[in-house]
């Protein structure tokens, strides 16, 4: 496979409705950003990209078939080659890496990836039941099945069996919340306390409103490219930051739509088949880890995303990555709830399964130059969602893995002042971090790794 950079981006700003421009203006407001900070022309741009892979989630939304292709005619790319990905919440995740194949395999130099969704155009209750038809509609959907009931069930499972508290998720909010008041892009850019976490509107026990994440109108669009691609955008004008950034991993999982039909599985499987190299060689882990199970843990149960871990797994063994807590300089991880962030601190080996929740107040996932009015007892090691995450940025479906991707490519490009005209959240000496897309109960999941050379 041939190497792949990540060399551009651009993010419309998000926000609970977009009334002055339909889907394909708000999607081209990212494309032209991203064209723009290569300091290419349109027409230059036009004449140098071979094709494109568009994301969005729902045809409910948009209300419209094939919404890609007109997207694909706005942008001025047709008669290019296009296709369109959908997995729920992971889209731009997926979007972002057939983007990838498409240059690693040779077949394509310059590649556009870009998602969106307005979501702002049915009443909140109607999305959620759009967003609902991404479980089982034979089966858990009659039963009540939207994802807020969904995710207060895992985290109340993950309470009983490690001893996570609501104070330990509200710590996630307050750090995502802070971070996105650096960000100009995001919807909610809000300081909050941990009291103001518990104290709002009770959605689904003890989900609170700012656990959760909010429906957005927005779009994001990355540029990836080849050697060769590089040379040819170059030759056109392109000014592109060196060193550049490399995708050196990717990685995906799957499980099962349904929770119930979940495997259990035993201790030595779950050491054979899902631990990491780095608890693969800790006798006190391999200690911990059977203490767990004797005491009745049950793997991946609703408790964990099997799926994180396995992406995981994939995307470190592909860019050698032992240690992702030491190694990674941050993750925009997906953190549609609090509580989904703590349980993929766990999949992705940031700390132990159980943990995750001493790791949210623990100080190890927090920027170092924020003050957040929390007692952290840990130094920062890898800041998680420095951008805000969901949670305050926003969630249009299928733009939100792109929307990763690109402030992954500036925070490693170093330029994070350029975009927000604010250096805050910029990390100092950033060299490789991690994105980090999620469908469904954890159905899709795929984790990309972004390097500066």
């Amino acid at each position: 496979m041939r190497p792949v950079y990540a060399i551009s981006g651009g993010v419309s700003k998000f926000a609970k409705t977009r009334p002055d421009k339909n889907y394909q203006a708000v999607i081209k407001e990212a494309y032209d950003y991203a064209i723009d900070d290569l300091g290419l022309s349109f027409p230059d741009f036009t004449n140098n990209v071979d094709g494109s892979v568009a994301a969005y989630f729902s045809d409910h939304f948009s209300r419209q078939l094939m919404a890609a292709i007109m997207a694909q005619d706005y942008l001025g790319l047709c008669p290019k080659p296009s296709h369109r990905v959908e997995g729920g919440g992971a889209t731009g995740g997926l979007c972002f890496q057939e983007a990838w194949k498409s240059i690693a395999s040779g077949h394509m130099d310059v590649v556009v990836a870009y998602g969106f969704e307005t979501m702002s155009h049915v009443e909140t209750w109607k999305g959620n039941e759009f967003i609902a038809l991404a479980s089982d509609v034979s089966f858990d959907y009659p039963v009540g099945g939207f994802y807020s009931g969904y995710y207060a069930m895992m985290v109340t499972r993950h309470m009983k069996e490690f001893g996570t508290t609501v104070e330990q998720m509200a710590h996630v909010s307050v750090k995502n919340h802070l971070n996105a008041f650096h960000n100009p892009y995001a919807q909610k850019r809000n300081r909050y306390t941990v009291q103001d976490v518990r104290d709002a509107t009770m959605v689904a026990w003890p989900l609170t409103r700012l656990d959760i994440c909010v429906m957005s109108d927005g779009a994001a669009a990355t540029v990836l490219a080849s050697e060769e691609g590089i040379r040819k955008l170059e030759k056109a004008g392109a000014k592109i930051p060196h060193p550049l950034v490399k995708v050196t991993g990717i990685g995906r999982g799957t499980d099962a739509m349904r929770m119930s039909d979940r495997p259990h599985v035993d201790y030595d499987n779950f050491i054979q088949n899902y631990a990491t190299q780095q608890e693969k060689d800790s006798q006190e882990t391999m200690k911990y880890y059977k203490e767990l199970w004797d005491h009745g843990t049950r793997y991946p149960g609703i408790h964990s995303f099997r799926a994180g871990r396995t992406a995981g797994n994939m995307a470190y063994k592909h860019a050698a990555i032992q240690d992702p807590l030491t190694e990674l300089d941050f993750i925009e991880l997906h953190d549609a709830y609090t509580s989904s962030e703590i349980q993929t601190y766990e999949d992705l080996g940031l700390c132990r399964y159980g943990e995750g929740g001493p790791f949210a107040a623990s100080g190890k996932a927090f920027l170092p130059n924020i003050e957040y009015g929390l007692d952290l007892p840990d130094e920062p090691i890898c800041p998680v969602n420095p951008s805000g995450g969901l949670i305050a940025c926003g969630h249009p479906v299928g733009a939100t893995g792109l929307m990763q991707a690109v402030f992954a490519i500036w925070q490693l490009q170093g330029s994070i002042h350029n975009h927000f005209e604010d250096k805050t959240l910029q990390i100092k000496d950033a060299r490789k971090g991690a994105i980090h897309s999620h469908a469904g109960t954890g159905t899709y999941v795929t984790v990309s790794i972004l390097e500066k050379e």
